[in-house]
């Protein structure tokens, strides 16, 4: 007899008793596909009643940290949560209830069906009334460099709504503190893992956004995001076009000195175009020599990260006993 599929949602939370009943009511506890359907908060040290709130309102597995770590680590918290409470399919959603819990059916179903590994729900971007122009342009430009640099066709990189396998899930890392959004969409890309967009439905706006404070500063972080996972994921490429500038200036002063040596009627030594065009050549060549050592590392890294999931994949063949997860130490 088959095992029963189980799809948990959880939900990252940090002071949300305000918000939290109405994501909660928004969400399904039945999904075609699946046979159990459970629900999980991730409390990032909340100092408000987000505990007691969830517990009741029926929420099944609550997860503590004891103190705020930020949206991604209470992102993998819950991950890990999830898995070891026996998820076969996960799916991560907002506190602010910003997505519409009617659309988790379409948003697992590709899981379900085996064709996508990760899927990633598109918000009607255009249609948000409460975006503003300038953010509906940030939202467009900021998908478009994630699915250049990603190798995906993802449409909505910083949508928090996704679903996840239970390998997939097994295989995601974050190392930035900021958000997981883009970074595990870059990640999925460059680890071969499929990743889908389907479209999904919003809800209006309960608050303003916590993680968004200010364009410059969403700007900036997202960015650093972005460039982290170039560098951690394609590291030969990545500091290869870093090497190029000093190389690409260094090659054309050299080339300005040559052309007064050999073309200019007055001699002058003009040694400050020289010394500074050999010095940049120099330092591209020691960059170019990092790439090599960080393709190397890249290369066991992967090694180990396959190394990691087989172990994983080993210590969560089975649920733990305690459903809320792994033990305090690691949950926390």
């Amino acid at each position: 007899m088959p095992r029963p599929v189980k799809l948990i949602i959880q939900i990252p939370c940090f002071n949300e008793e305000e918000t939290l009943p109405l994501t909660i009511a928004d969400l399904p506890r039945e999904v075609p596909g699946v046979d159990v359907v459970e629900w999980l908060v991730i409390d990032d040290g909340s100092s408000d009643a987000t505990v007691e709130v969830a517990r009741r309102l029926g929420v099944d597995h609550v997860v503590s940290h004891p103190h705020n770590r930020g949206l991604a680590a209470a992102f993998l918290t819950g991950l890990e949560a999830c898995l070891w409470a026996g998820a076969d399919v996960i799916v991560n959603t907002d506190a602010d209830n910003q997505y519409d819990g009617g659309s988790i059916a379409n948003l697992v179903a590709p899981v379900l069906d085996g064709e996508a590994d990760m899927v990633v729900g598109e918000r009607p971007i255009e249609h948000i009334d409460d975006f503003s122009r300038s953010k509906k342009i940030l939202q467009r430009v900021g998908s478009s460099v994630v699915r250049r640099f990603s190798g995906t066709g993802v449409r909505d990189a910083a949508s928090g709504f996704r679903a996840y396998s239970r390998d997939t899930a097994m295989r995601v890392q974050v190392f930035g503190r900021y958000s997981y959004t883009m970074e595990t969409i870059i990640q999925a890309g460059w680890n071969g893992i499929h990743v889908v967009s389907v479209p999904i439905g919003v809800n209006a706006k309960t608050r303003d956004s916590r993680l968004v404070k200010s364009v410059p500063q969403y700007l900036s972080r997202s960015g650093q995001s972005i460039v982290r996972s170039f560098a951690l994921y394609k590291p030969f490429r990545f500091f290869f076009l870093v090497g190029s500038v000093p190389f690409l200036i260094g090659s054309l002063l050299l080339l300005r000195w040559l052309a007064f040596y050999f073309l200019a009627d007055d001699y002058r030594s003009r040694l400050p175009s020289l010394l500074s065009g050999i010095g940049l050549i120099l330092v591209a060549v020691q960059i170019w020599s990092v790439a090599f050592l960080a393709d190397l590392q890249a290369a066991n890294r992967r090694v180990l990260e396959d190394l990691r999931l087989r172990t994983r994949r080993s210590d969560l063949a089975a649920p733990a006993a305690a459903p809320d997860g792994p033990p305090a130490d690691d949950a926390a």
